[in-house]
C-alpha cells in the first residue's frame, strides 16, 4: 500500500480543493517529510497519477497568490473518495514493522464513525497478535535472545515492539471508547491543516519546481 496516495487523497480531501504546493505544505507541517517518503518530488508525481486515474480532478484555474502563472488544484472525485476510505481502514488494520503506514492512518482515523474506528483497531490488535505468535514460532522470548546468536536481537526487537504496539492500540481504543476526540459526524473535526497563506513553522525551505504548478 502506498502511504503517499492515502496522505496524498486525505491532505486534498480536508482543503475540498487544494493546488500542490499546498498539499506539500500541509504535508510538512505534519512532519511526514520526516517520518514517510513524502517529498516534493513524491507528492507532485502522486497528485499527477491520481489525476490521470480519476482519483483526483485537475483544475488549472487558480491563480498563484505570488503573481506567477495559473496553478492547478485538486479536487477529491467520488472514486478518490472511495479509495481513500479504502486506504485508511486497510492502514488501520494492517501491522508491519513500518511506522509511516500507521502514522498516516492514526492522522486520518477521525474521518470514520467513532463505532468503526474502534472495530477497525481492535482488529489490529488481533492481527499484532498473530504476528507475534508467528515469531514466537522460532524465538523463545524466556530463553534470551543468545539462543539464536546475535541474530536473535532481531526477533527479540520485534517481540517488544509488537508488545509496545499493542499496549498503545488497547490504550488508543480505550481513549476513543471513552469518548476523546471528534469523529465523522459528531461536530466539527479538528483542523489540522494550514489557512491558505498562513506560515508554516515546520516547512523544509526547500524548492521543487512542482511548487509553482
Amino acid at each position: 500500500m502506498s502511504t503517499i496516495r492515502l496522505l496524498v487523497l486525505g491532505a486534498v480531501r480536508m482543503h475540498g480543493r487544494a493546488h500542490g504546493y499546498q498539499v506539500r505544505n500541509d504535508l510538512e507541517y505534519w512532519g511526514a517529510h520526516e517520518w514517510s517518503t513524502a517529498k516534493p518530488g513524491s507528492i507532485y508525481h502522486a497528485l499527477k497519477q491520481m489525476a490521470k486515474q480519476g482519483l483526483l480532478h485537475a483544475h488549472e484555474v487558480a491563480p498563484s497568490t505570488a503573481g506567477g502563472p495559473p496553478r492547478t488544484e485538486y479536487e477529491i472525485t467520488g472514486q478518490g473518495t472511495e479509495e481513500y476510505f479504502r486506504l485508511l481502514r486497510e492502514a488501520l488494520v494492517t501491522y508491519d514493522q513500518r511506522g509511516d503506514l500507521k502514522t498516516a492512518a492514526v492522522g486520518f482515523v477521525v474521518d470514520l464513525p467513532r463505532a468503526e474506528a474502534v472495530a477497525l483497531l481492535k482488529e489490529r490488535t488481533l492481527r499484532i497478535e498473530q504476528w507475534r505468535a508467528s515469531v514466537l514460532e522460532h524465538y523463545v522470548p524466556e530463553e534470551g535472545p543468545e539462543q539464536l546468536g546475535h541474530i536473535g536481537e532481531i526477533m527479540n526487537m520485534w517481540v517488544h515492539t509488537a508488545d509496545s504496539e499493542g499496549e498503545w492500540t488497547r490504550g488508543l481504543i480505550e481513549r476513543i471508547e471513552g469518548g476523546a476526540y471528534t469523529f465523522a459526524d459528531e461536530g466539527d473535526p479538528f483542523v489540522g491543516v494550514l489557512a491558505d497563506g498562513e506560515e508554516n513553522p515546520y516547512a523544509t525551505g526547500e524548492r521543487h519546481p512542482g511548487d509553482e504548478r
